[in-house]
């Protein structure tokens, strides 16, 4: 075991691209998005107003939907043509259309129709603006209303009762600020070191073959597969796990991202994903034990990972087979044992099915062992 360590830390401290994926990309990503989103959530949008009705209560709507801290007006088009070419351009998100008659209208109580339009190719900032723009219309009506209900000798509170009979009272839990960093990055980040967790673990394996080096691996273990595993993952597991704890310390300890778990629980959770991750890397190249057609596996498992974890899309929604397959992914694990762990506080034990699925990634490797030690022994290098 000591003579295959030493054997694979001369053969990391060789290649420059192995310690390029494993120490400077993953560092190098976490710093970006965290770096990327460190606002938390999206400012000053662009966004346009056509103002058709140029009167006071437009120009009051106008400063009151800049005041929105998403919101940033930055030109008012003459008419809708130029707004909807200047959305299409790029140079804005979306505009807000006051029609003429808005003052005339709302005194008669007529009625009148604000209309607004969003680019919705870019999701996050048509979903703000969104919720800036129907907040500002659905305020403009209450204020219209409470002003008739004032000329009709209502009081305040029987005016607010009129307007807003039932009081919303909203608590975003676990992330108050509604911050993108904390939604996203503890996802992501994990996300793209287990991707170079996969890919680095089917190159180690497969230049085995492709040097001829494979043998000489075996003679080295005694002929024992477990042997060659132990010794090959527990060099690149000390690596991986110094990255992990980078990342841990950088997320919950340098950024403050909530953790009411403690870092020591989610040191472990990242520990019982680096593993899962290895072992899922060693089944990918047991089924495939070549090099091109592993990297391959590895790149595609990896990069589907993201849409099925449940980050970006509830897995609860989606397809019963893909709720299903969700449980082949360590990524689908982890982000489920971060958001019980770091986010709920629950102890770890609480999500104990997630824990026994990333160890099962240990047990499915290693099921595949035989497979894995007569790719070693008998299959050739093909370009």
């Amino acid at each position: 075991m000591k003579a295959i360590i030493y054997r694979e830390f001369r053969l990391l401290a060789r290649e420059p691209l192995m310690w390029f994926c494993m120490l400077v990309a993953p560092l190098f990503c976490a710093a970006f998005f965290t770096t990327m989103m460190q606002e938390g959530l999206p400012e000053n949008l662009p966004l346009g107003v056509v103002d058709m009705d140029n009167s006071s209560t437009s120009r009051s709507l106008q400063r009151n939907l800049s005041a929105f801290q998403m919101v940033e007006i930055v030109q008012d088009y003459p008419n809708v043509s130029e707004a909807r070419e200047a959305m299409q351009r790029g140079d804005i998100y979306g505009f807000y259309l006051i029609p003429q008659g808005l003052q005339r209208k709302a005194n008669r109580q007529e009625q009148p129709t604000v209309s607004f339009y969003m680019n919705y190719s870019f999701l996050v900032a048509g979903s703000l603006l969104y919720k800036d723009q129907r907040m500002m219309s659905e305020l403009a009506s209450g204020s219209a209303v409470r002003t008739a209900l004032f000329a009709r000798g209502a009081t305040n509170a029987q005016a607010m009762a009129y307007i807003q009979p039932i009081v919303v009272d909203t608590h975003p839990t676990n992330n108050p600020w509604l911050n993108y960093n904390v939604y996203l990055s503890n996802t992501i980040i994990p996300g793209m070191l287990m991707l170079f967790i996969f890919m680095v673990t089917v190159y180690s394996l497969g230049m085995e073959i492709k040097r001829g080096t494979a043998d000489e691996l075996l003679r080295m273990a005694g002929d024992r597969i477990e042997r060659v595993l132990l010794g090959k993952m527990a060099t690149q597991l000390l690596i991986w796990m110094t990255i992990g704890t980078v990342i841990v310390v950088w997320l919950y300890g340098y950024l403050h991202f909530p953790c009411h778990c403690g870092m020591p629980v989610m040191w472990l959770v990242m520990l019982l994903f680096v593993l899962a991750s290895q072992a899922m890397g060693i089944f990918m190249f047991s089924c495939l034990p070549t090099t091109r057609m592993g990297l391959s596996f590895a790149s595609l498992w990896g990069v589907m990972s993201f849409s099925i974890c449940g980050m970006s899309y509830p897995v609860m929604a989606m397809h019963p087979c893909l709720q299903g397959l969700s449980w082949l992914f360590p990524l689908r694990h982890y982000f489920l044992l971060y958001v019980n762990c770091a986010l709920d506080g629950y102890p770890l034990l609480n999500a104990w099915p997630h824990v026994c699925a990333l160890l099962l990634f240990v047990v499915a490797a290693t099921l595949l062992s035989p497979r894995l030690k007569y790719a070693l022994s008998h299959y050739a290098y093909q370009a």
